[in-house]
Protein backbone atom coordinates (compact mmCIF):
# COMPACT_ATOMS: atom_id res chain seq x y z
CA UNK A 1 0.00 0.00 0.00
CA UNK A 2 3.02 2.38 0.56
CA UNK A 3 4.68 1.74 -2.41
CA UNK A 4 1.41 2.38 -4.53
CA UNK A 5 1.01 5.69 -2.73
CA UNK A 6 4.31 6.54 -3.29
CA UNK A 7 4.40 5.67 -6.51
CA UNK A 8 0.97 7.86 -7.49
CA UNK A 9 2.77 11.25 -5.33
CA UNK A 10 3.58 13.64 -8.12
CA UNK A 11 7.30 14.35 -8.14
CA UNK A 12 8.62 16.96 -6.02
CA UNK A 13 9.28 20.37 -8.18
CA UNK A 14 12.78 21.70 -7.65
CA UNK A 15 12.06 25.06 -7.85
CA UNK A 16 9.50 24.41 -5.04
CA UNK A 17 12.46 22.78 -3.11
CA UNK A 18 13.91 25.96 -4.13
CA UNK A 19 11.40 28.56 -2.15
CA UNK A 20 11.33 26.31 0.79
CA UNK A 21 14.86 26.84 1.59
CA UNK A 22 14.92 29.64 0.62
CA UNK A 23 11.63 30.62 2.80
CA UNK A 24 14.01 29.55 5.73
CA UNK A 25 16.25 32.28 5.31
CA UNK A 26 14.65 34.90 7.15
CA UNK A 27 17.05 37.78 6.43
CA UNK A 28 16.49 37.14 2.37
CA UNK A 29 12.52 36.98 3.04
CA UNK A 30 12.60 40.22 4.57
CA UNK A 31 14.76 41.67 2.25
CA UNK A 32 13.01 40.25 -0.29
CA UNK A 33 9.76 42.28 0.98
CA UNK A 34 11.30 45.53 1.85
CA UNK A 35 13.11 45.61 -2.33
CA UNK A 36 9.42 44.83 -3.34
CA UNK A 37 8.01 47.04 -0.92
CA UNK A 38 10.44 50.19 -2.66
CA UNK A 39 9.53 48.98 -6.18
CA UNK A 40 5.91 49.52 -5.20
CA UNK A 41 6.53 52.92 -3.76
CA UNK A 42 8.88 54.24 -6.68
CA UNK A 43 6.08 52.61 -9.19
CA UNK A 44 2.82 53.36 -7.71
CA UNK A 45 3.79 57.04 -5.63
CA UNK A 46 3.76 59.01 -8.60
CA UNK A 47 -0.10 58.63 -8.87
CA UNK A 48 -0.88 58.53 -5.13
CA UNK A 49 1.19 62.00 -4.15
CA UNK A 50 1.83 64.48 -6.68
CA UNK A 51 3.89 67.52 -5.91
CA UNK A 52 3.42 71.02 -6.31
CA UNK A 53 4.75 72.44 -9.65
CA UNK A 54 3.31 76.20 -9.28
CA UNK A 55 6.47 78.55 -9.32
CA UNK A 56 4.79 80.97 -7.27
CA UNK A 57 3.99 78.56 -4.48
CA UNK A 58 6.83 76.60 -4.54
CA UNK A 59 9.04 79.95 -3.63
CA UNK A 60 6.76 80.39 -0.71
CA UNK A 61 7.49 76.87 0.76
CA UNK A 62 11.61 76.73 0.80
CA UNK A 63 13.62 74.65 3.61
CA UNK A 64 10.13 73.95 5.10
CA UNK A 65 10.41 71.12 7.66
CA UNK A 66 8.22 67.78 8.20
CA UNK A 67 4.63 68.28 8.27
CA UNK A 68 1.07 66.21 6.79
CA UNK A 69 1.31 68.63 3.72
CA UNK A 70 5.48 67.71 3.35
CA UNK A 71 6.11 64.62 5.28
CA UNK A 72 9.49 64.64 4.26
CA UNK A 73 9.58 68.52 4.21
CA UNK A 74 10.75 70.56 1.87
CA UNK A 75 14.35 71.66 -0.54
CA UNK A 76 16.15 75.01 -1.19
CA UNK A 77 13.59 75.76 -3.98
CA UNK A 78 10.33 74.58 -2.01
CA UNK A 79 10.02 71.53 -3.92
CA UNK A 80 8.71 68.20 -1.45
CA UNK A 81 10.91 66.32 -0.36
CA UNK A 82 9.22 63.10 -0.64
CA UNK A 83 8.24 63.34 -4.50
CA UNK A 84 11.96 63.77 -5.14
CA UNK A 85 12.76 60.93 -3.40
CA UNK A 86 9.89 58.57 -4.81
CA UNK A 87 11.08 60.11 -8.63
CA UNK A 88 14.77 59.54 -7.25
CA UNK A 89 14.16 56.13 -6.53
CA UNK A 90 13.14 55.23 -9.52
CA UNK A 91 15.84 56.51 -11.38
CA UNK A 92 18.39 54.92 -8.76
CA UNK A 93 16.30 51.22 -8.84
CA UNK A 94 16.16 51.31 -12.82
CA UNK A 95 20.11 52.42 -13.07
CA UNK A 96 20.77 49.32 -11.01
CA UNK A 97 18.35 47.08 -12.58
CA UNK A 98 19.84 47.73 -16.18
CA UNK A 99 23.31 48.15 -15.49
CA UNK A 100 23.05 44.70 -13.96
CA UNK A 101 21.67 42.91 -16.99
CA UNK A 102 24.59 44.62 -19.10
CA UNK A 103 27.33 43.54 -16.58
CA UNK A 104 25.35 39.75 -16.35
CA UNK A 105 24.92 39.64 -19.97
CA UNK A 106 28.78 40.20 -20.86
CA UNK A 107 30.01 38.42 -17.87
CA UNK A 108 28.20 35.01 -18.73
CA UNK A 109 29.12 35.17 -22.29
CA UNK A 110 32.95 35.83 -21.45
CA UNK A 111 32.90 33.37 -18.63
CA UNK A 112 31.24 30.14 -20.33
CA UNK A 113 32.98 31.32 -24.41
CA UNK A 114 36.31 31.04 -22.00
CA UNK A 115 35.79 28.10 -20.32
CA UNK A 116 33.75 26.09 -22.32
CA UNK A 117 36.71 27.00 -25.69
CA UNK A 118 40.21 26.03 -24.17
CA UNK A 119 42.10 28.36 -27.10
CA UNK A 120 40.52 31.48 -26.05
CA UNK A 121 40.47 30.92 -22.09
CA UNK A 122 43.69 32.57 -21.98
CA UNK A 123 42.96 35.61 -23.79
CA UNK A 124 39.50 36.03 -22.51
CA UNK A 125 40.76 35.93 -18.76
CA UNK A 126 43.95 38.61 -19.50
CA UNK A 127 41.15 41.00 -20.67
CA UNK A 128 39.43 40.15 -17.52
CA UNK A 129 42.47 40.63 -15.49
CA UNK A 130 43.38 43.86 -16.99
CA UNK A 131 39.75 45.35 -16.57
CA UNK A 132 39.88 44.75 -12.73
CA UNK A 133 43.70 45.94 -12.80
CA UNK A 134 41.76 49.16 -13.76
CA UNK A 135 40.62 51.84 -10.93
CA UNK A 136 36.76 51.66 -11.28
CA UNK A 137 35.96 55.07 -9.99
CA UNK A 138 38.33 57.61 -12.36
CA UNK A 139 37.20 55.23 -15.23
CA UNK A 140 33.96 55.96 -14.61
CA UNK A 141 34.70 60.20 -14.34
CA UNK A 142 36.41 59.65 -17.74
CA UNK A 143 33.68 58.21 -19.60
CA UNK A 144 31.22 60.35 -18.06
CA UNK A 145 33.49 63.47 -18.99
CA UNK A 146 33.75 62.30 -22.56
CA UNK A 147 30.86 61.05 -23.65
CA UNK A 148 28.40 63.16 -21.02
CA UNK A 149 27.90 66.04 -23.72
CA UNK A 150 27.64 63.89 -27.26
CA UNK A 151 24.78 61.55 -25.75
CA UNK A 152 23.06 64.90 -24.04
CA UNK A 153 23.16 66.12 -27.48
CA UNK A 154 21.97 63.42 -29.75
CA UNK A 155 18.81 62.00 -26.89
CA UNK A 156 18.25 64.59 -24.51
CA UNK A 157 20.25 65.26 -21.27
CA UNK A 158 17.91 62.77 -19.78
CA UNK A 159 18.15 59.32 -21.94
CA UNK A 160 21.51 60.25 -22.94
CA UNK A 161 22.52 60.32 -19.16
CA UNK A 162 20.98 57.54 -18.16
CA UNK A 163 22.43 55.28 -21.02
CA UNK A 164 25.59 56.85 -20.59
CA UNK A 165 25.49 55.88 -16.61
CA UNK A 166 23.91 52.45 -17.28
CA UNK A 167 26.47 51.28 -20.24
CA UNK A 168 29.56 52.76 -18.29
CA UNK A 169 28.69 50.75 -15.22
CA UNK A 170 27.62 47.92 -16.75
CA UNK A 171 30.99 47.34 -18.95
CA UNK A 172 33.01 48.22 -15.93
CA UNK A 173 31.38 45.31 -13.76
CA UNK A 174 31.31 42.28 -15.11
CA UNK A 175 34.67 41.15 -14.08
CA UNK A 176 33.38 38.98 -11.08
CA UNK A 177 30.55 37.01 -12.70
CA UNK A 178 32.67 36.07 -15.61
CA UNK A 179 35.46 34.31 -13.45
CA UNK A 180 32.17 32.57 -11.43
CA UNK A 181 30.88 31.49 -14.69
CA UNK A 182 33.83 30.29 -16.28
CA UNK A 183 34.75 28.20 -12.92
CA UNK A 184 31.34 26.63 -13.04
CA UNK A 185 31.78 25.78 -16.88
CA UNK A 186 35.33 24.19 -16.31
CA UNK A 187 33.49 21.86 -13.99
CA UNK A 188 30.47 21.25 -15.71
CA UNK A 189 32.04 20.77 -19.23
CA UNK A 190 33.98 17.16 -17.73
CA UNK A 191 30.33 15.88 -16.20
CA UNK A 192 29.09 12.62 -17.72
CA UNK A 193 25.85 13.85 -19.41
CA UNK A 194 28.33 16.57 -21.04
CA UNK A 195 30.56 14.25 -22.33
CA UNK A 196 27.59 12.06 -23.59
CA UNK A 197 26.20 14.93 -25.69
CA UNK A 198 29.22 15.90 -27.04
CA UNK A 199 30.04 12.13 -28.07
CA UNK A 200 26.84 11.73 -30.27
CA UNK A 201 28.09 15.08 -32.09
CA UNK A 202 26.02 17.85 -30.34
CA UNK A 203 27.13 21.12 -31.75
CA UNK A 204 29.10 23.55 -29.32
CA UNK A 205 26.56 25.87 -29.79
CA UNK A 206 23.15 24.14 -28.83
CA UNK A 207 25.64 22.16 -26.20
CA UNK A 208 25.92 25.51 -24.42
CA UNK A 209 22.41 26.47 -24.67
CA UNK A 210 20.74 22.61 -24.06
CA UNK A 211 23.43 21.87 -21.27
CA UNK A 212 25.33 24.13 -19.79
CA UNK A 213 23.34 27.23 -19.30
CA UNK A 214 20.62 25.75 -17.59
CA UNK A 215 23.05 23.97 -15.30
CA UNK A 216 24.88 27.43 -14.00
CA UNK A 217 21.61 29.60 -13.72
CA UNK A 218 22.42 29.85 -9.60
CA UNK A 219 25.54 31.38 -9.80
CA UNK A 220 24.42 34.16 -12.33
CA UNK A 221 21.12 34.91 -10.19
CA UNK A 222 23.46 35.10 -7.21
CA UNK A 223 25.86 37.75 -9.37
CA UNK A 224 22.70 39.62 -10.64
CA UNK A 225 21.61 40.11 -7.03
CA UNK A 226 24.95 41.56 -5.98
CA UNK A 227 25.20 43.77 -9.46
CA UNK A 228 22.43 45.30 -8.46
CA UNK A 229 23.41 46.89 -5.12
CA UNK A 230 26.52 47.30 -6.83
CA UNK A 231 25.49 49.49 -9.69
CA UNK A 232 23.29 51.76 -6.85
CA UNK A 233 26.01 52.53 -4.97
CA UNK A 234 28.14 53.30 -8.19
CA UNK A 235 25.78 55.38 -9.64
CA UNK A 236 24.87 57.17 -6.02
CA UNK A 237 28.79 57.72 -5.92
CA UNK A 238 29.01 59.58 -9.48
CA UNK A 239 25.52 61.52 -8.63
CA UNK A 240 27.09 62.52 -5.16
CA UNK A 241 30.11 63.59 -7.08
CA UNK A 242 27.79 65.74 -9.35
CA UNK A 243 29.10 63.77 -12.55
CA UNK A 244 25.64 62.05 -12.41
CA UNK A 245 22.56 62.65 -13.65
CA UNK A 246 21.26 66.90 -14.26
CA UNK A 247 19.68 68.53 -11.23
CA UNK A 248 16.53 68.58 -12.29
CA UNK A 249 16.87 64.47 -12.81
CA UNK A 250 16.62 63.65 -9.25
CA UNK A 251 18.02 60.48 -7.72
CA UNK A 252 18.71 59.33 -4.66
CA UNK A 253 22.57 60.14 -4.91
CA UNK A 254 22.10 63.64 -6.06
CA UNK A 255 19.42 64.60 -2.97
CA UNK A 256 22.67 63.61 -0.71
CA UNK A 257 24.82 65.71 -3.16
CA UNK A 258 22.44 68.63 -2.53
CA UNK A 259 21.63 68.00 0.91
CA UNK A 260 25.49 68.39 2.10
CA UNK A 261 25.44 72.48 2.14
CA UNK A 262 22.72 72.29 4.52
CA UNK A 263 23.71 69.18 6.76
CA UNK A 264 23.50 70.84 9.95
CA UNK A 265 20.05 73.37 9.36
CA UNK A 266 18.17 70.18 7.96
CA UNK A 267 20.11 66.67 8.46
CA UNK A 268 17.08 65.12 6.86
CA UNK A 269 18.06 66.22 3.36
CA UNK A 270 21.27 63.79 4.01
CA UNK A 271 19.23 61.52 6.24
CA UNK A 272 16.45 59.79 3.96
CA UNK A 273 18.26 59.58 0.51
CA UNK A 274 21.19 57.52 2.71
CA UNK A 275 18.31 55.30 5.05
CA UNK A 276 17.02 54.89 0.82
CA UNK A 277 20.52 53.29 -0.31
CA UNK A 278 21.42 51.53 2.53
CA UNK A 279 17.88 49.88 2.84
CA UNK A 280 18.12 48.70 -1.22
CA UNK A 281 21.57 47.71 -0.71
CA UNK A 282 21.41 45.75 2.22
CA UNK A 283 17.66 44.06 0.84
CA UNK A 284 19.66 43.01 -2.15
CA UNK A 285 22.41 41.31 -0.80
CA UNK A 286 20.50 39.38 1.63
CA UNK A 287 18.62 38.60 -1.30
CA UNK A 288 21.64 37.11 -3.05
CA UNK A 289 23.03 35.44 0.14
CA UNK A 290 19.30 33.60 0.22
CA UNK A 291 19.34 32.46 -3.58
CA UNK A 292 23.29 31.28 -2.64
CA UNK A 293 21.45 28.75 0.28
CA UNK A 294 18.50 28.08 -2.07
CA UNK A 295 20.48 27.24 -5.13
CA UNK A 296 23.03 25.05 -3.70
CA UNK A 297 22.07 21.06 -3.35
CA UNK A 298 24.29 20.77 -0.98
CA UNK A 299 21.96 23.72 1.77
CA UNK A 300 18.82 21.94 0.69
CA UNK A 301 17.58 20.58 4.43
CA UNK A 302 20.05 22.52 6.94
Amino acid sequence: MTDVTSAASPPRSQWRDVWLQFRRHKGALVGGMVFLALIALVVIGPWIWQVETNPARLIRQRNQGMSLAHPLGTDQLGRDLLGRMIQGGKVSIAVGLVAMLIAIFIGTTVGVVAGYFRRLDGALMRVTDLFLALPLLPLLLVMVLLFRDTLSGLMGPEVGTFLLIVGAIGVTSWMQTARIVRGEVLALKEREFVLAARSIGTPPFRMILRHVLPNIVSPIMVSATLGIAGAIITESALSFLGLGFPPDFPTWGRLLYEGIDYLQQFPGRVIWPGIAISLTVLSVNYIGDGLRDALDPRARGR
